[in-house]
Order: C-alpha cells, then sequence, then structure tokens
C-alpha cells in the first residue's frame, strides 16, 4: 500500500487558484474531425482573456473552440462555460 497520502476529497488543504494568468492558446476546430484533429491557433493569451474572448461570441459559434492551456490541459466549451461562472473569475 502506497504511504503517498490522497488529496482526493482531503479537505485538509485550501482551494488553489486556478491559474487565470496562464498562458494559452485560442484553437479552432477546423473540420468537425474532433478536438485533437487539425486544430488551428488563432490567438495567444492569458486563461481568463481567451475565456472572455470565446464567451463573448454568438452561443452557436463558441463550440467551434477550445483553450489549450501551456502544456496543461484543453479546455472545451462546457469547461469554458463553467470557468467563466466561477466566483473567482477576474473582472476585466
Amino acid at each position: 500500500m502506497s504511504e503517498t497520502p490522497s488529496t482526493i476529497d482531503s479537505g485538509d488543504t485550501p482551494a488553489q487558484s486556478f491559474g487565470w494568468d496562464d498562458t494559452a492558446e485560442l484553437h479552432k476546430c477546423a473540420d468537425g474531425g474532433g478536438l485533437f484533429h487539425n486544430l488551428m491557433t488563432i490567438r495567444r493569451g492569458t486563461v481568463a482573456d481567451l475565456i472572455r474572448y470565446v464567451v463573448s461570441l454568438p452561443e452557436e459559434k463558441q463550440e467551434d473552440y477550445a483553450i489549450q492551456k501551456d502544456g496543461d490541459h484543453t479546455l472545451n466549451i462546457a469547461e469554458i462555460r463553467r470557468l467563466r461562472r466561477r466566483d473567482d473569475f477576474p473582472a476585466p
């Protein structure tokens, strides 16, 4: 059995802020072939700035975009919308 304590639902550590100022790229899913198929980088900025940009688009266009946090994670539209609604989302 591992001696490493689990961090899942431990409640012992304070919640960390999301990396709103992390650098990221905005991608347009070019051909509908899936999120990782033929992505085109169209903008770079902070995660918060790119989230603001995506949610400012007409709702029917938003699903065409994904945000890639540098070396970390790809945010799809559902996650982008959830992050935008967070209480700690930074004001412009």
